[in-house]
């Protein structure tokens, strides 16, 4: 066991570095940890060996796994159902707007221009279609606008662009067989049985020391996984779907979410996402720097032209229409999970999937960096409260109303 407490130290070694690295940076964690797992790779598979990571460990595997099933649940769970009753029509359309237009011009452009073949043509699709909702969450949160609805329909219509790829990435990869008949069909009843099991169950034995919550969601998401694996689908689809039938019990329990973000994103996703860094190969980019600027473009240029009109049809003013725009370009955790199914199915070599890592990676970066520079609608943001006053404060304050009070 000693190599094994080793490499697990290596590799939260690793992203204690890509935490500190967000902090510093102001990054998301997750764009950090993809990077340093790229560097590591790089570096220590030079220095040491390739292997050195053990990124085929089973146990690493399992980790990574379960990570991106969670991952994916807190995603779902993160939608307003009320504000999206309200501005279903506009988040609909821009999120179909946001998947459509990349996902057919980007599986094009890798058709036509880089010369792939169909599969790995529409798998470049998919994977560039996507939008980060880990990106845009977090800029809402930076800047308060999560609870303004604006913000609200902006996350939401990044759930419908992001349920698009989910369900294109299972419809067109996964082989239409009698298990995905059963597959489907038990799917649908877990999904209609949930919202109302859930809350009743957990209202009966929630709120114990033992964590009910957490293993009920965790048998859930791993049994349908399971299932979804079992019908050579991918895991993180119902994960996604339940996430989203739950928004409006789980979705608005904070404790059980902030409970479960720390077992995520504390242990479990940095194993996901410095595994899928350290499939980037970094001499595959510098051999093919312009397949991976391609890529980039034809995402960000495919998704202006699909969201900016979606925007001004629903008569959003320019600032917001642009920023809209440009957060709806963004792309990360979908993006390399989808990347990722295609390299461990075969679909996508290793030159392949680094030109598509990078190019989401970059879309996770450059975007953000130039709505938060030109077009944060500021006049939304929400005006902070002033500060009580201290006790210190208060003392050094009512002497002099009393004096000014008897000299009155």
């Amino acid at each position: 066991m000693t190599g094994v407490w080793a490499l697990a130290a290596l590799w939260l070694g690793l992203a204690l570095i890509a935490s500190l690295l967000s902090i510093w940076f102001r990054i998301s964690t997750a764009l950090s940890e993809i990077v340093v797992g790229t560097v590591a790779q790089l570096i220590l598979g030079a220095a040491i060996g390739s292997a050195v990571l053990g990124t085929d460990e089973s146990w690493i595997k399992f980790l990574a796994g379960i990570g991106a099933i969670v991952l994916t649940f807190l995603a779902g769970a993160e939608l307003d159902p009320v504000v999206f009753k309200k501005k279903w029509k506009e988040a609909t359309a821009v999120g179909l707007a946001g998947f459509f237009f990349p996902f057919f011009g980007c599986a094009a452009g890798a058709y036509y221009v880089l010369g792939w073949d169909v599969m790995p043509s529409w798998l470049a699709g998919v994977a560039l279609s996507t939008t980060s909702v880990a990106v845009v969450y977090a800029v809402m949160i930076e800047y308060g606008l999560n609870k303004t609805e604006y913000g609200k329909t902006v996350l939401a219509a990044c759930f419908i662009n992001d349920l698009g790829t989910v369900l294109a990435l299972g419809f067109i990869f996964a082989p239409f067989t009698l298990k995905t008949l059963i597959f489907a069909v038990v799917a649908v009843a877990v999904f209609a049985v949930l919202p109302w099991l859930t809350p009743r169950f957990f209202r009966l034995y929630g709120n114990r020391p033992s964590e009910l919550e957490t293993k009920f969601l965790l048998l859930c998401l791993l049994a349908m996984g399971a299932l979804a694996g079992w019908a050579d689908s991918e895991a993180v689809l119902p994960a996604y779907i339940i996430g989203m039938v739950l928004a409006g019990t789980v979705g608005k329990d904070h404790v059980l979410i902030r409970r479960l973000r720390t077992l995520t994103f504390g242990l479990l996703t940095p194993f996901y996402f410095i595994r899928a860094g350290s499939f980037v190969s970094i001499p595959a980019l510098m051999t093919a720097p312009f397949a991976f600027i391609f890529m980039l473009l034809a995402k960000l240029v495919s998704k202006f032209v699909g969201v900016y009109p979606v925007t001004r049809v629903y008569k959003t003013p320019d600032p917001e229409a642009m920023y809209t725009t440009l957060l709806m370009s963004t792309g990360l955790t979908f993006g390399t999970i989808s990347s990722l199914f295609g390299l461990s199915h075969g679909i996508i070599d290793q030159s392949q999937y680094s030109i598509l890592v990078a190019g989401v990676i970059a879309s996770a970066v450059i975007p953000t960096l130039i709505a938060n520079a030109f077009y944060l609608p500021r006049h939304l943001l929400p005006q902070k409260e002033p500060e009580p006053a201290s006790e210190e404060q208060h003392r050094a304050v009512t002497p002099l109303r009393r004096a000014a009070g008897k000299s009155e």
